[in-house]
């Protein structure tokens, strides 16, 4: 009778799980598939803007990643702020304004216009993305948050996998009504994400307390699950949070698979340039390792899962980035190349979903909000780096290769990082059970 009770409870608790996640996760997704977009689209958008504003390979690195420099900078206030008047409305607010300014780099005429406008779009980012990841850790136990976030960071592999031959369909607009293709492109992906985040000030809701579309048993059940919910000496201020040398390690290893994924996002278009030649083509082609990003990702989230071992799981995914950046590097064929670029993108999407279940093990309340800002604003500055690295190593050696092969190195140092975390994790452990 016993038995038939407990699994009664679980099939109800998995029951109002897939409920919140349904109402939830389609519009974060689609949040975050518009975010994510803006970030690389400016790789589709060089294509023919480069050419029309006369920028270099470094010029347009840097204005590439000067966007992760504003983002870093205002991820922990951001945040804070989120803590304080609810995710509701700050998210709401944050898909608003970015909306506006990514159409706002339609307008840009030269380097200096170019790198203000890339500026003002990572403020208007800054504190989504960790944002999220707290509001779903204020939502979800433990034990489904791995999945959940997986399901939510789908978003960046299908950004590319439909943004790709959206931007490049985008760029055949040349021309209309005397505008260029490039910036059609910004108009027309930019703007839908003011209506998203005004669709999304009426969809969600900061706690099980304030969801009226709960019923009210199901408003305990939820409460239960989380209150229930055991952490390692959990972190409840941002001071706390940063005397934990976890959240530092956390920090350094985010910061390393984001270099690899920005790095081939943001230059892919560039790269597939040397063989391809329609703007539409590269876009198609670019699709593909994304694709198979997608698939591998929810797979490796749901084993991660199962099995308990993030660590594990995110100490293979990032080799497995260094690998595929490896052999692109000495491919002697596009086909050969483009497996190496699909193998990275597998590897460091994957680590991205089993990395962010983590964090919330080790930091609550506050602690967790700001911790989470601090985690990724630093992660952020990889977004500038990758970006960056390419462009200089193009213009010193003519070749994507050298830059390919650095993030290919940083990667390798991410996997040993997993290593003291592993320490810290078991010191953490043994302190919490004496």
């Amino acid at each position: 009778m016993e038995q038939h009770e407990d699994s009664a409870r679980a099939q109800a608790e998995r029951a109002l799980i897939k409920k919140v996640a349904w109402r939830f996760l389609p519009i974060l997704i689609l949040g975050y598939l518009l975010n994510y977009l803006d970030r690389t689209n400016v790789g589709f958008a060089a294509l023919t803007m480069n050419k029309d504003l006369g920028l270099s390979a470094s010029q347009f690195g840097f204005g590439a990643g000067i966007f992760f420099l504003a983002y870093s900078l205002f991820e922990v206030p951001s945040n804070l702020m989120l803590f304080r008047i609810g995710a509701r409305l700050w998210l709401a607010r944050i898909m608003i304004t970015w909306g506006i300014c990514s159409a706002v780099m339609a307008l840009v005429v030269g380097p200096h216009s170019y790198y203000a406008a890339r500026l003002l779009l990572g403020l208007s980012e800054a504190g989504f993305f960790p944002g999220v990841t707290f509001f779903l850790s204020s939502w979800f136990p433990a034990r489904y948050r791995t999945t959940i976030l997986a399901w939510f960071l789908l978003a960046v592999p299908l950004s590319s996998l439909v943004g790709g031959p959206l931007s490049g369909g985008l760029l055949l607009l040349d021309g209309l009504w005397g505008m260029s293709g490039w910036k059609w492109m910004f108009l027309v992906e930019g703007m839908p994400t003011a209506l998203v985040g005004i669709w999304a000030f009426f969809l969600l809701a900061d706690s099980p307390d304030k969801a009226s579309w709960l019923s009210p048993s199901e408003r305990t059940m939820m409460n239960e699950m989380l209150s229930s919910e055991t952490r390692a000496k959990p972190r409840k201020d941002f001071a706390a949070a940063l005397r934990d040398p976890r959240v530092h390690v956390l920090a350094l290893i985010q910061f390393g698979f984001t270099v690899g994924s920005y790095g081939v996002g943001v230059w892919m278009p560039l790269i597939l340039k040397q063989f391809l030649s329609s703007p539409l083509e590269i876009g198609l082609v670019s699709a593909i390792p994304y694709a198979f990003a997608c698939v591998g990702m929810l797979l490796w989230a749901r084993h991660s899962d199962r099995t308990g071992n993030s660590l594990g799981n995110l100490g293979v995914s990032c080799a497995l980035g260094a690998v595929g950046l490896a052999f692109s590097v000495f491919a002697h064929s596009t086909v050969a190349s483009m497996i190496g670029l699909t193998l990275a993108l597998v590897g460091v999407t994957a680590a991205r979903a089993i990395f962010w279940a983590i964090p919330g093990r080790i930091m609550t309340g506050v602690g967790a909000a700001a911790g989470f800002a601090y985690i990724n604003c630093i992660a952020a500055l990889g977004g500038f780096a990758g970006p960056y690295v390419i462009g200089w190593a193009k213009e010193e050696t003519g070749s994507f290769a050298a830059g390919l092969g650095v993030m290919g190195a940083i990667l390798v140092v991410t996997v040993l990082l997993v290593f003291p975390l592993r320490h810290f994790q078991r010191q953490a452990a043994m302190t919490a059970s004496t």
